[in-house]
């Protein structure tokens, strides 16, 4: 039975400052695109670029009137104003972004500097007071007046926090980027600046760069460039070297599976700038971190001894990207800082490789990976041996979508590294296996809506996503190029996506639903069968109990074919009366029956709703039964519609026959339409008994 492990407060801490990480890459990564023109602007056209022009470099003078240009006022206006526009708008949408941007101009105009750290202060600040301004009189504006006061409010409020910016954050802004950067250059001055390393690449493989990338290196290295022309900072993070070398060590002294992935790893990392991609093989052998931290000091050792810097952040961290916002006057230091840092990477791992023994190549995953191929199929145990249970390695592997998938995700932290990779490799093969029309699409964790049908995320990434995502099937991934979980994922989709083919259940049984979980049981339903929560073994019940007969299960007092009910509480407390009639429970249970609805739709699809109770619930359950209830006009069930509600109540498993047979039932139009259609209790009952005949 899956349970759901308790994270420690050390993991809480860390999926706080990923998360905090997060948003600040939302604000930053979608206006990467600007920082580019703006560095390309700057390396070409400024008084030491490759093609001086002083009308779009900024310097010297026309006729008598001294040059403006684009790169002063891109880097102090429209890249502040971008970001604050998109944290503005995360948080509120437009309107959000919106005030946001107002008030980010305050803080820029009293600051007098480029004011990252304010944009990105102001922008979420601004957009979550506007929507606390709105909440104050929502549903009380006079019909007609909308539009005054909106927008009258936005401005109003808008030209407030501008004034707060200017005289208040301002200030306070500026003083913190003054003692940030003078830290920074007593670290450049005594040498100390690979010392960084120690930090930066552990953070690296726990998820959280975002937050050192963009919350400081970023903002701190376009001030430097603004004044040096460049700036180191933009490769302490970024330099590609380190987990090159780590990659190519395995290429020689790896073994099994690690080995032959890894010259591909390598190829996507270091060209592509997917740098999650090496992650794995670090968190393989810990060991190997120290090689990443070595390979780290040198490579900012070396920018540090030549000069060197780039004049923009390199986004992603590819070589092609850190050659392109390479400052004029530092090639060779950039590329000698590369060259250097997978050099000493290399040297480090392979010493570890070959003086530590470790059952990594040769662990479970891969024993299971060449069982499957000796057997020519995936094997039924596949999910459990590579820990796909409610372990580490989490997800769904017995998981059955109640409709076709139609749209999967790949998340990861900010968007645009390992699940656009990770989306590539899950597209290919799916369109390999003849559906091209799923689509397979990435995004960052912060984005992310419920309205997918399967959710991929790095394991130590899908606590984060499964809130915002709950009718999804959510599946963990902990190797970007060749996780077994892919495949699994084309078989759902084979399963779900084809016409006729029976359902796989999960191995308690019962049928999946749609947004199964790893490791949240829901009281009375096992695993799959309630909308987002399914798990391996019914909750509620322990060990199995004595067999119970079906006609004990659901009975024909528990069958309603008119249903009274019109909205979805009315319905669940209608199929709750109708367990309670049965005396299979007590009124606690169709209190926590609400409560689940609450906290995650029981919706299936297929015009069915599952209604439960929560895993605290147990208790109040006194013997396993099911009610069915037909709404033949339908009533709506969180937007979506529903003619058929379930009530489950089960212990030991015993329902589980019966909830099998329901599912099997809803994935078949034919017999959906026999439902719909049945005049007699006596023909839900066999239509319901024939489907496991």
């Amino acid at each position: 039975m899956a349970t759901e492990t308790v994270a420690k407060p050390r993991t809480s801490m860390r999926v706080g400052v990923q998360k905090f990480g997060t948003f600040l890459s939302g604000m930053i990564m979608p206006n990467i695109g600007a920082f580019i023109a703006w560095g390309l602007i700057t390396a070409l056209f400024i008084e030491k670029g490759w093609i001086p022009v002083p009308q779009l470099g900024g310097y010297g003078e026309t006729n008598g009137v001294k040059n403006v240009g684009l790169v002063g006022p891109m880097i102090t206006y429209l890249l502040p104003l971008l970001i604050a526009y998109t944290g503005g708008r995360m948080v509120y949408d437009v309107r959000g972004g919106v005030v946001g941007a107002i008030g980010t101009m305050g803080v820029i105009v009293g600051a007098g500097i480029p004011m990252f750290i304010g944009a990105m202060i102001m922008g979420p600040l601004g957009g979550w007071t506007m929507k606390k301004i709105d909440s104050l009189w929502e549903g009380k504006i006079r019909p007609g007046f909308e539009m005054l006061v909106n927008n009258f409010s936005a401005g109003i409020w808008g030209a407030l926090l501008a004034m707060l910016g200017f005289y208040g954050i301002s200030p306070l802004v500026t003083a913190f980027s003054t003692g940030a950067g003078n830290v920074v250059q007593f670290l450049v001055n005594n040498g100390l600046l690979p010392l960084t390393s120690i930090f930066i690449e552990p953070a690296k493989v726990l998820f959280l760069n975002n937050a050192i990338n963009h919350g400081v290196l970023t903002p701190l290295g376009i001030q430097q460039s603004l004044d040096q022309g460049k700036s180191i900072l933009f490769l302490l993070e970024a330099n590609p070297g380190p987990g090159l070398g780590i990659l190519l060590a395995y290429m020689f002294f790896g073994r099994g599976i690690a080995k032959a992935s890894a010259p591909g790893a390598a190829i996507i990392h270091f060209f592509g700038g997917i740098h999650e991609i090496y992650f794995p093989y670090v968190l393989m052998r810990p060991l190997l971190i120290l090689a990443s931290i070595a390979g780290g000091m040198t490579g900012i050792a070396t920018l540090a001894i030549t000069n060197a810097g780039l004049v923009a952040p390199a986004a992603p961290g590819s070589i092609i990207a850190v050659l392109a916002q390479t400052s004029r006057d530092s090639y060779v230091g950039v590329i000698l800082s590369v060259v250097l840092a997978t050099t000493v990477s290399f040297l480090v791992a392979s010493v570890i490789l070959k003086t530590t023994k470790h059952s990594d190549e040769v662990d479970l995953s891969d024993a299971t990976s060449k069982m499957e191929a000796m057997k020519g199929k995936k094997s039924s145990v596949a999910s459990t041996l590579t820990g796909a249970g409610a372990g580490a390695a989490g997800g769904v592997g017995t998981a059955v979508m109640a409709g076709p998938i139609r749209n999967i995700v790949f998340a990861c932290d900010a968007g645009m590294g390992s699940s656009a990779m990770g989306a590539s490799v899950l597209r290919n093969k799916i369109k390999a296996a003849g559906f091209p029309d799923v689509k397979v699409t990435n995004a960052s964790i912060a984005s992310l809506k419920d309205d997918y049908d399967v959710v991929i995320t790095h394991q130590d990434l899908t606590e984060r996503a499964k809130p915002v995502t709950s009718s999804a099937a959510h599946f963990s991934v902990d190797n970007f190029m060749n996780s077994p979980r892919y495949d699994e994922i084309v078989e759902l989709v084979k399963e779900s996506n084809t016409e006729g083919t029976p359902q796989r259940t999960s191995d308690a049984g019962a049928p999946a639903a749609h947004g199964a979980h790893a490791a949240d049981v829901p009281a009375g339903t096992a695993a799959g069968t309630a909308a987002a929560t399914g798990t391996a073994a019914a909750a509620g019940g322990a060990a199995a109990g004595p067999a119970v007969g079906r006609s004990e299960i659901l009975s024909p007092d528990s069958v309603i074919l008119n249903g009274t009910a019109t909205t979805r509480d009315a319905a669940i407390d209608e199929a709750g009366r109708l367990l309670l009639a049965r005396d299979a429970v007590d009124e606690g249970y169709i209190t926590a029956m609400h409560e689940r609805e609450e906290s995650v739709s029981t919706y299936m699809g297929s015009y069915l709703a599952i209604p439960h109770g929560t895993n605290a619930a147990k208790d109040h359950i006194k013997r396993s039964a099911v009610s069915v209830i037909r709404y033949p006009d339908g009533i709506d069930w969180n937007g979506k519609e529903v003619k058929f509600v379930v009530g489950v109540a089960g212990i030991n498993n015993e329902h589980l026959h019966i909830l099998s047979s329901i599912a099997k039932v809803f994935t078949d139009k034919a017999q959906v339409a026999q439902l719909e259609a049945a005049t007699t209790v006596d023909e839900v009952l066999a239509l319901f008994g024939k489907v496991n005949s």
